[in-house]
């Protein structure tokens, strides 16, 4: 333990934000640089090593966390890097973008706040590479087997480095001109930079990972020869096809999904475009849907210069703390979350259902009908009187995914079947109904977390791994049908 009274002595301390003048004028991440380093061993001391850790298993990983937060308490990052690492092959990825369920399963938080443990691990990660202590791990033997790993997120990376290091030959296509997938192009500089993404690809490189961009399977690629090339394939291509919203105005002008707005200004700060096609300067902003991607879109169209920015949620505002009853601990809770993005600045408004559009002359949408909703025998209807419509230049549709794209024949050449939630189906070992052919990340889970897509690519590893060889002696910290704390 690393300090029997440490939780006692001190309060949670998290790492501090650049002050919102400052942030909005450029797009680095929103962190005062060197805010966490002064506090992280107080913050690591607050941890009790608990008998039962429950945040082992809040965490998807299983993330050894009262290990490295002692390492990280006594200042040896070394230790506590390669702690971090036996579990989580991108912790810098899941240090700045995952909600952090091992913190609401944390003991602590039965009657405080919960350790840091998010803020501890990008602390470990971001001093392990400052000290040199990330580094190439090649397998010392080839397997003869090669692999072919359709996707390059979080899950498809993980899939391929662990494969890599098992000794398989893998490549990874990916149909962008980029590698990293919604980390790449979905997520915001100002929440991730790039250069976390480049330097692990660096590193993957070294360890002999092949990557192959602006090569959709399916469309330059048919499936089935990619099946003959390779002894084994492994599906990380994600959910990325966007819920829509089917109502009257919905083809006016000025109205996209969030993954036609993002990348492009993604692909402005990597040096692609001078300025986004798709810009919010100027423009009443309407954000639809109330998750994370709406949190990008709202911190996207601050940094673009709105003239304002609406933020609409369908479902009541979450509470402010836990419910006993039906959010207990140690379960992940659905609590009102204000990111750095809100902080900014824009408006939030809840149980609210958009009618219509409504545009100008020229076909430009310029406002947007809403309706106050209400559950009626648990249905949710609109409340009579309550319609009103709001000013909307630029909207975007930011309210999830409904399953892996379909479009570009990947499912049809493969063979694939499709549960009843439109995910590919998959058994325990993430192998697919094609022997050969497995699947990771969103496109068998359905949308999720950072956390749950690395999971998956690890425990999918080793389900190839296995097919291969026989065996396995790659770790597998869930199966596909353990949904116990998901999120």
């Amino acid at each position: 333990m690393a300090d029997p009274k440490g939780f006692l002595t001190h309060e949670r301390e998290t790492a501090k934000t650049r002050p919102v003048e400052e942030r909005v004028k450029d797009w680095n991440e929103v962190y005062q640089p060197g805010s966490l380093l002064p506090i992280i061993s107080k913050q690591a001391s607050r941890c009790m090593d608990c008998g039962i850790p429950f945040c082992h298993n809040g965490c998807p990983l299983g993330n050894l966390i009262p290990e490295w937060n002692d390492y990280a308490y006594r200042g040896d990052w070394s230790e506590a890097s390669e702690r971090l690492h036996a579990t989580n092959n991108f912790p810098e990825f899941t240090g700045r973008l995952c909600p952090a369920p091992c913190e609401a399963a944390c003991v602590l938080g039965i009657n405080q706040q919960p350790v840091t443990i998010k803020n501890v691990e990008v602390s470990i990660i971001d001093k392990a590479w400052d000290n040199g202590d990330v580094t190439p791990q090649p397998p010392e033997r080839l397997s003869g087997k090669t692999v072919a790993v359709i996707g390059s997120g979080p899950a498809g990376l993980a899939a391929a480095q662990q494969l890599t290091r098992a000794g398989h030959t893998v490549a990874v296509y990916e149909r962008a001109d980029r590698i990293g997938g919604l980390l790449r192009y979905g997520i915001p500089e100002f929440k991730m930079e790039k250069r976390h993404i480049n330097r692990r690809i660096e590193q993957m490189r070294a360890e002999g990972t092949k990557f192959r961009t602006e090569v959709e399977i399916g469309r330059d690629i048919d499936a089935k020869k990619l099946r003959k090339r390779y002894d084994a394939v492994v599906i990380a291509a994600g959910a990325t096809t966007s819920r829509d919203l089917p109502v009257p105005g919905r083809d006016l002008k000025g109205i996209h999904f969030a993954m036609e707005y993002l990348p492009l200004a993604n692909k402005v700060q990597e040096g692609d475009l001078t300025v986004a096609p798709i810009t919010a300067e100027g423009k009443h902003v309407v954000v639809i849907g109330g998750g994370d991607t709406g949190a990008d879109c709202v911190g996207t169209a601050h940094r673009q210069g709105a003239a304002s920015v609406t933020q609409l949620e369908i479902m009541p505002r979450p509470n402010d703390e836990r419910h006993p009853t039906n959010q207990p601990w140690p379960t992940f809770p659905m609590l009102y979350k204000v990111t750095s993005a809100h902080e900014e600045g824009g408006e939030r408004v809840y149980s609210v259902s958009t009618t219509h559009f409504e545009g100008d002359e020229d076909g430009n949408v310029q406002w947007l009908h809403l309706a106050e909703v209400e559950f009626v025998d648990g249905k949710l209807e609109q409340k009579p009187g309550t319609e009103r419509k709001i000013p909307a230049q630029l909207v975007t549709l930011a309210m999830g995914f409904t399953g892996t794209d379909q479009q570009n024949g990947l499912v049809e050449q493969f063979g694939l079947e499709l549960d009843a939630r439109g995910n590919v189906a998959r058994d325990a070992d993430f192998a697919t109904n094609v022997p050969g052919v497995f699947v990771a990340g969103d496109a068998g889970r359905g949308q999720s977390l950072i956390v749950w897509a690395i999971a998956e690519g690890r425990s999918a590893a080793r389900g190839v791994d296995r097919y291969l060889t026989g065996a396995s002696a790659l770790p597998a910290p869930i199966r596909p049908t353990d949904r116990a704390l998901a999120v």
